[in-house]
């Protein structure tokens, strides 16, 4: 068993609060671990140990877990409850869930991003059930008069066997709440665990599947009005001048005026991202009048100056960025991007004399592989509730970032941090796209103007028009090959407009003697942001298709190529920033060969294997494709994961299958383009997201089984199965592909 303090010093993890007319409130740090040695803790924020998350037990019983976190389709608001109800030992019949209010007095890290929420919640959760379970003990051992270490739990009851006293948990709540915390408890053994590793549902599922009010777009309140926007139609263009003539005096049209999203002397923080700044709004008592309103209105642009925009990151540092002035196109992108096949860039990272070798080299092979913007086009259209008065501000929506928000708000609206009042629903889709929350201090802006509650609602046009994409990318891959067929020198030059995907510390560096690694960027007046598995969404997929054609230059199995860098990387790596654990990265490799039977493929069927490490996790794919009528159909995917303990095991499965399916449809289909700024695709009608029918047919995963800590899973499993996919492509048609998206797509006429 593991013993864990719940206090270091004066600094308290957790603190309990008795509730009137009985039960107990038990309040505990959410993001800080509470394995931390003292001179660790000196080191940490003193915010850290702000209180941050909750978990009531009544006198009843019941017992109801705060979910902090936002919920966008991954089950953290199942998941994270569970953590807790195992370690309090109650039973999960008993247990009530409840979306926690954004409150930054309280909770910390309320973000939906990055993969994070289990890996970063893992143990301050389960110390806060393990305390509320040491404090029942003592509170039945007083009443009994008996020792605490002769008590124990089962699923809710506390159980003296020599006296044959039994009780719920609900009569000692009260007795608890009176009690000291205890300055150390002990963690169940994973052996021994109930309820995590077994398959709950999701808590919300019964409300979805019956269509209760959970979506942003559902909520109403007494006399909102309806706000839409209209922005900017090229990306480097701005508001001039409208005329409105045509629709002030139509039916249920309230109000139309221009706004400005941010102030000129506000710097940024990176959830602020938005191209266009000044925009046009335009209120009314429904939808449908907006909609036919934006339809009428005569709005002139002009052309935006070259600026600089401060933005504050993620560790509080400040850097200017430039936004140049001009139209892009994406023939503009394409050639940029090439420019830089030839030229030097940025070295990030080099190992040995890879120059050297390249110039000894008997073989040299090179391919680069490029992707274009994508859209994230959430099934949810961005939308958000705000009712601003002189002393509150009220804000109800889909949103990944509400703390952040939060501050963006209260600098806009000019109110203090504590009158405003973000409350999260269920996201319909974020994949990133939800991060970047313009659309909520848009809609502060636009009550505080009216004066009165709105629903600011996007359009599918406004939203793929209005940017955030993920970023387009090129990557030049070149290996060395000796008189033997050896690999003795690899080298990968990438970058992309804005932003360069380039993961340096990756595989295969660590297992190549001569490693270069160049990086290079093109600004542009073309907003993006994070999409699911940010950079290495595209740098997984060119890495994983280049090994394979390296693999079968050099007449090795593909699987067994992988393994055999890994094993150098574990018994003899190179460098010492390496970012993953070869033994770890080789063993979903030998899992899904064993589970696919590699090196026995059924008559007919053709296989491509990828395997990657990102967001603390490590998944390998085999994809099996079979031609059908002439085209190639998906029909199966053999997925291994190793993300550590697996909390809910259906809703992994569920999550990773999304990102298995999600990964293939983006990198068969999609493809955002400009022409002098103007997004080309506007909708689903030439935007090409994959469709029931053209999904894998069957998909298996299977899970590592270890007691290493929880890691990511939102997201890991999207990068690696663009490499299985482009490889299974290539064994079915004969054909190498270097550009996503893999099949052109006519847009829909008529």
């Amino acid at each position: 068993m593991k013993i864990i303090k719940t206090s270091i010093g004066r600094r308290s993890f957790i603190k309990r609060t008795a509730l009137a007319g009985g039960g107990i409130v038990f309040s505990f740090n959410w993001l800080t671990s509470c394995d931390l040695t003292h001179s660790q803790v000196k080191a940490l924020p003193k915010e850290w140990f702000k209180l941050n998350g909750f978990l009531k037990i009544g006198d009843n019983g019941l017992v109801t877990i705060m979910s902090p976190n936002p919920e966008i389709g991954q089950n953290i608001k199942t998941s994270m409850p569970m953590i807790v109800a195992e370690e309090l030992d109650v039973s999960w019949n008993d247990v009530i869930v409840e979306q926690a209010p954004l409150n930054t007095s309280i909770f910390k890290r309320q973000v939906a991003g990055g993969s994070q929420s289990i890996r970063q919640g893992w143990e301050s959760l389960r110390m806060a059930g393990a305390t509320a379970r040491a404090m029942l003990i003592e509170a039945a051992a007083q009443k009994w008069g008996v020792n605490a270490s002769e008590i124990f739990t089962n699923e809710g009851e506390l159980i003296h066997k020599a006296s044959g006293n039994i009780s719920g948990f609900g009569p000692m709540a009260s007795i608890a709440a009176k009690l000291k915390i205890p300055k150390q408890v002990t963690l169940k053994n994973t052996s021994d665990f109930k309820i995590i590793g077994t398959s709950r549902k999701n808590v919300d599922g019964k409300k979805i599947v019956t269509g209760k009010p959970l979506y942003g777009l559902d909520y109403k309140s007494d006399n909102m009005l309806i706000a839409m926007i209209i922005h900017p139609p090229a990306f480097g263009m701005q508001f001039k001048s409208m005329d409105d003539s045509r629709i002030k005096k139509m039916p249920g049209i309230k109000k139309v005026f221009t706004i400005k999203t941010h102030l000129d002397d506000y710097i940024r923080q990176g959830v602020d991202t938005d191209s266009f700044n000044e925009i046009v709004v335009i209120v009314g008592d429904s939808t449908w009048q907006v909609m036919q309103a934006k339809k009428l209105i005569k709005v002139s642009w002009e052309m935006a100056p070259q600026k600089t925009e401060k933005i504050r990151g993620w560790s509080g540092k400040i850097k200017e960025y430039n936004i140049p002035h001009g139209l892009e196109s994406s023939q503009d992108h394409d050639q940029w991007m090439s420019s830089m096949d030839n030229k030097k860039a940025k070295i990030v990272r080099q190992d040995g004399s890879p120059s050297a070798m390249f110039q000894k080299a008997a073989k040299v092979v090179e391919r680069t592989y490029t992707c274009p913007y994508l859209a994230h086009n959430t099934l949810e259209p961005m939308n958000f509730y705000a009712d601003v008065t002189d002393d509150k501000a009220i804000l109800v929506g889909p949103i990944q970032t509400p703390e952040s928000m939060e501050k963006s708000v209260a600098s806009r609206l000019g109110m203090p941090l504590e009158k405003i009042d973000i409350q999260m629903t269920r996201m319909g889709g974020g994949f990133g796209r939800r991060l970047y929350g313009h659309f909520v201090t848009e809609a502060a802006v636009i009550s505080q103007t009216m004066k009165s509650p709105i629903k600011l609602i996007y359009t599918r046009e406004d939203d793929m028009t209005q940017g955030s994409y993920r970023p387009a990318y090129r990557a030049k891959y070149r290996a060395a090959l000796d008189d033997n067929n050896n690999l003795i020198a690899f080298h990968v030059k990438a970058g992309g407009v804005p932003s360069s995907p380039l993961q340096a510390n990756r595989f295969p560096a660590g297992a190549i003697d001569h490693y270069l690694a160049e990086s290079w960027e093109f600004e542009s007046n073309i907003s993006t942001g994070a999409f699911r598995a940010p950079r290495s969404n595209f740098i997984a997929g060119a890495e994983q298709a280049f090994l394979d054609e390296i693999a079968e230059i050099t007449e090795k199995d593909p699987i067994q190529f992988r393994i055999d860098l890994l094993n150098k990387a574990k018994n003899s790596p190179v460098g010492k920033n390496n970012d993953y654990d070869p033994k770890r990265y080789a063993g979903v490799l030998e899992l899904v060969r064993k589970k696919s039977s590699w090196g026995n493929t059924p008559k007919g069927v053709h296989r491509g294997v990828s395997a990657y490490f990102c967001h603390n996790s490590y998944v390998a794919n085999v994809l099996d494709i079979v031609v059908e009528k002439g085209k190639p159909v998906i029909d199966k995917i053999y997925c291994a994961v190793d993300c550590g303990i697996v909390v809910n095991p259906d809703a992994a499965k569920n999550l990773s299958e999304g990102g298995l399916i999600d990964g293939i449809g983006h990198a068969l289909y999609s493809s955002m383009s400009f022409k002098e700024g103007v997004p080309e695709q506007q909708n689903f009608d030439n935007y090409r997201l994959i469709r029931h029918s053209e999904a894998p047919r069957e998909i298996q995963v299977d899970f590592v089984k270890n007691d290493i800590l929880p890691t990511g899973l939102g997201e890991p499993t999207f990068p690696p199965v663009v490499g299985a996919l482009a490889n299974a492509l290539y064994r079915a048609t004969g054909e190498r592909l270097y550009n996503q998206p893999f099949v052109t797509f006519k847009p829909l006429v008529g």
